[in-house]
This record gives C-alpha cells, sequence and structure tokens, in this order.
C-alpha cells in the first residue's frame, strides 16, 4: 500500500443518523442527500461544496455504509451508539511520485462511551462494513476515535 506524498484534492463528509426526518437539513448551497440502507435507519450526507466530486460521493456512500455497521457492531457488543454519534470521512486523492492514489481519514465521534468500548465498535464496523474491506489494503487508511 502506498501513502500519498502530495495531496491533489480531499473529499470530505460529515454523516449522522437522522432521528428526526422533518429536522432542518444542511445549508443553502452544499450537497445534501438523504442517505438510507436497507431496512436501517436514514442518514444524512453533507459536503462541503455545492456540486460533489468523486471523492466526496465515494466518502458519503461509504460513510452510510459505515454509519450501518457502526450502529450493527455496536449492538452486537450489546452497546447503545450516543444520539450524537458521528463519522466524518475525509478521501484524498494524491500523488506519490508519477502515480495517483487514494487515502481516507476517518473521525468517529461516540461521546460517552468509554475509550476502549468505543474504539473496538469503530474496529468492528470496519470489519463488517463492505466499503472498508474492498478498500483494506489497497488504499490508506486512518481513524481517530473520540469520545468526549
Amino acid at each position: 500500500m502506498t501513502k500519498i506524498e502530495k495531496v491533489i484534492f480531499t473529499g470530505k463528509t460529515h454523516t449522522k443518523v437522522n432521528h428526526d426526518p422533518k429536522a432542518q437539513r444542511a445549508d443553502h448551497d452544499v450537497v445534501d442527500i438523504k442517505l438510507s440502507t436497507p431496512g436501517g435507519e436514514n442518514y444524512e450526507f453533507n459536503a462541503v461544496v455545492t456540486h460533489p466530486t468523486a471523492e466526496q460521493l465515494f466518502a458519503g456512500a461509504w460513510s452510510a455504509c459505515y454509519t450501518s455497521a457502526l450502529n450493527l457492531a455496536a449492538s452486537l457488543k450489546k452497546v447503545t451508539l450516543p444520539a450524537d454519534a458521528s463519522v466524518d470521512i475525509e478521501v484524498d486523492v494524491g500523488q506519490t511520485g508519477p502515480g495517483w492514489f487514494l487515502g481516507a481519514r476517518f473521525n468517529v465521534r461516540l461521546p460517552g462511551l468509554a475509550q476502549d468500548i468505543a474504539e473496538a465498535i469503530v474496529h468492528s464496523a470496519h470489519l463488517i462494513c463492505p466499503y472498508s474491506k474492498a478498500v483494506k489494503g489497497n488504499i490508506d487508511v486512518a481513524v481517530t476515535v473520540a469520545t468526549t
């Protein structure tokens, strides 16, 4: 797996479970897509620019899948995720030498959970999520878990 030496562009997303479908959504002039999983919760994907890039769309799809896997991993460990849990994914496209590569950074926020429990759930979710499995060993993925 090759690490990116020079980032050319980063697609950023913020995904959270939408517990209230009538709630105010993203600000004007940002991409705001309501995502869902079969038989699952609704998710909100908010991108920071008007027109989504491939990196943002990939990050948005990955974050919807990953957030669903996060819920499943928590339920398997008999843990209830906090209502304000969220997943921020940044997908980079960049270069190392003449080659072009992808990389990703996950910032998972699980406020109120013990750090070791949160990290175990986050790790398990990557083992469940088909997107995480598809890129494993192919792109550099960094994960940060916050519990505050």
